[in-house]
């Protein structure tokens, strides 16, 4: 059977893809070389508790249309993303917020965390910030930075944050409200069912197939498709022609514990850099869970190399001047699609992917 379109790929964009060209009559071969669908944002039972196999996928949006898309597919709970933050006996609120400040400082009023805040930052008197260092200080002053951002940050990106551009934090929203939801998007939650449930009701109508690598799939059948939707990464695509993009990875950690509640909160960051993950996640919070025992996953993030998962692009200079070497072959191609966060080499939120799959749909069958 010939398919019109081979989607490599069975995560968020791949599987709204197929279920808008399945829609309009097409015929799709859906395939990914995991044994799974549903990418990073693949979850699992295990113990009764839906476990977050890729890390902590909240799903949040702005966008109206996306929000009603979604929800075509999966019933969302009202779980609220309000992160904890341990920097060695402290435990702080995240987002930065009043909650935060009286915690730091010992006050209580927005006036009082302002001129904190006002203060570290004029004697600190950075003017043209040369690092991503700088950058924070200039915006949160020394407090803050020193205990909410340096050590995270140094251990997500394995360096220090005097040798980091300054781009990478454009800004550090503090908020003077005593508000713990890290979002503000109207809209918020995690698919009661689970992401994986999601996903197969998107890829209704799809022929799947796991466990498939591209590479060795298309050279066994060169004619599978009179199209492909490539979400693999883009350098890969075209076997590193200019050389590899760099990725950030990270490593999980599971364990089972025989306990009912381990941490009380679904997130907890640690911000220290000695501790050497960033943080661990407790996923029956998510559901708000009341099994017996519960899951836990602690996060090491590591350099990316061929071989393991990438997962965040290090959007700096060398590397956006790379991409765009690729993006300009993807652009001569006539009979492939490139799509999602490896395909475009950004980080995506999900609305994000969703709408973006959304829009690419259109142009494709306009």
């Amino acid at each position: 059977m010939k398919y019109d379109y081979l989607i490599v790929g069975a995560g968020l964009y791949g599987a709204v893809f197929a279920h808008e060209a399945h829609e309009r009559g097409r015929r799709c071969l859906v395939i990914d070389k995991r044994p799974h669908i549903g990418g990073n944002i693949y979850t699992e039972q295990v113990e009764g508790i839906e476990v977050h196999r890729y890390g902590a996928h909240i799903f949040h949006t702005s966008d109206e249309e996306v929000w009603a898309y979604v929800n075509r597919f999966a019933a969302f709970n009202h779980y609220i993303n309000s992160p904890i933050a341990v920097y060695r006996d402290e435990t702080y609120n995240l987002p930065f917020n009043m909650n935060t400040f009286s915690k730091m400082w010992g006050i209580r009023t927005p006036a009082e965390a302002k001129a904190i805040i006002a203060s570290q930052i004029a004697e600190l008197s950075i003017r043209e910030p040369r690092n991503l260092e700088e950058q924070a200080l200039s915006l949160v002053g020394r407090d803050v930075y020193e205990k909410l951002v340096k050590g995270y940050t140094e251990k997500q990106w394995g360096r220090k944050c005097s040798e980091l551009p300054a781009f990478i934090i454009r800004r550090l929203p503090l908020r003077f409200v005593y508000d713990n939801n890290y979002f503000s998007d109207p809209h918020q939650g995690i698919p009661v069912e689970g992401y994986t449930k999601l996903v197969e009701k998107l890829l209704e109508g799809s022929d799947v197939m796991t466990g498939t690598e591209y590479k060795a799939f298309i050279k066994a059948h060169p004619d599978a498709a009179e199209k492909t939707v490539y979400t693999g990464m883009i350098d890969e695509y075209y076997d590193f022609r200019f050389g590899h993009l760099e990725y950030r990875s990270v490593r999980f950690e599971d364990e089972i514990l025989d306990t009912d509640n381990y941490q009380g909160n679904a997130v907890v960051n640690y911000t220290e850099a000695e501790v050497p993950f960033t943080r661990i996640i407790e996923h029956k919070h998510f559901a708000f869970g009341k099994q017996e025992k519960t899951i836990i996953s602690r996060e090491y993030p590591s350099e990316w190399k061929p071989g393991i998962e990438p997962y965040y692009p290090i959007n700096n200079e060398r590397n956006n001047d790379l991409y765009e070497k690729y993006s300009d072959l993807a652009k001569k191609e006539t009979r492939v699609l490139f799509g999602g966060r490896l395909g475009t080499y950004r980080y995506y939120d999900m609305d994000k992917v969703i709408a973006a799959a959304l829009r690419d749909v259109k142009e494709e069958f306009q």
